[in-house]
């Protein structure tokens, strides 16, 4: 086996940005606000393809966010303010820094003594508060779970996974009286503290609940689809077809489902 085989490819990638912010007028007009987007987009298919277990697919996600970090780096390296050297030194130092248990002296015993430590050192680089590390433009469910994720590592959780079903029929009956009043603002913020409860419980469980409810997504597109599909054959339209009809074929479209693996 070639050792030097990885810094071969990563050099042969570097060079291949240097030609390209040299060479090609879109890349040298690039900037980091004209990326951003593009990263993201990025970001959003690799989460697709894991989801869908697409090894293939993955490698490529993969390969793409890495031209993305090559890129950003490049630019940076143009203004004199960081290179690709700065950026892999500062993840390895980081990692040597918050794993002590791996390159130092300090004993864990689990999982959760890795994340407690992990929160306390965050705070000795510089983080001011526990949950000052969550970005601000993260979507509303992840940024729950890693809001959540972040103050168990504190120690601040259910003492028993099973008390935040408690919690659930408590935000529950808190939405449906307001539901009796219509008051759409309070109506907004019970359904906000039940979501905000429903992600508790599924990263209680050890569930996703970003990837749950996507999984959720395609499955109702699928079956949304099959109903569609089976409309047109038959010279219908949706919109002539009474809800007990589409049930009729929607209940089909779950066998379907269920064959297909979807």
């Amino acid at each position: 086996m070639n050792n030097n085989k990885p810094i071969e490819s990563f050099d042969r990638l570097l060079f291949i940005m240097d030609e390209l912010r040299e060479k090609c007028p879109w890349d040298r007009k690039q900037t980091f606000e004209s990326l951003r987007h593009l990263t993201i987009e990025e970001m959003y298919e690799l989460t697709e393809a894991i989801l869908e277990n697409d090894i293939t697919s993955i490698r490529k996600e993969l390969g793409d966010i890495l031209l993305h970090i090559v890129f950003y780096a490049k630019i940076a390296s143009e203004t004199g303010d960081f290179t690709i050297t700065d950026v892999v030194d500062g993840i390895c130092e980081k990692l040597i820094f918050r794993h002590p248990h791996v390159f130092g002296n300090v004993s864990v015993n689990d999982e959760e003594d890795v994340k407690t430590n992990w929160e306390n050192l965050k705070i000795k680089e510089g983080n001011k508060t526990i949950l000052g590390g969550v970005p601000k433009s993260l979507p509303a469910i992840v940024k729950a779970h890693r809001i959540q994720d972040k103050a168990r590592a504190v120690g601040f959780d259910w003492d028993v996974r099973e008390q935040v079903w408690e919690k659930i029929d408590e935000e529950l009956n808190e939405l449906k009286e307001e539901i009796g009043k219509m008051d759409t603002e309070k109506i907004e913020a019970e359904f906000g503290d039940l979501f905000f409860s429903m992600v508790n419980a599924a990263r209680l469980y050890g569930i996703d609940p970003e990837a749950a409810l996507e999984r959720t997504n395609k499955k109702f597109i699928n079956r949304f689809n099959y109903l569609e599909q089976k409309t047109i054959q038959s010279g219908r339209a949706l919109t002539s077809m009474t809800l007990d009809e589409m049930n009729i074929i929607w209940e089909e479209s779950k066998n379907e489902s269920y064959h297909n693996k979807t």
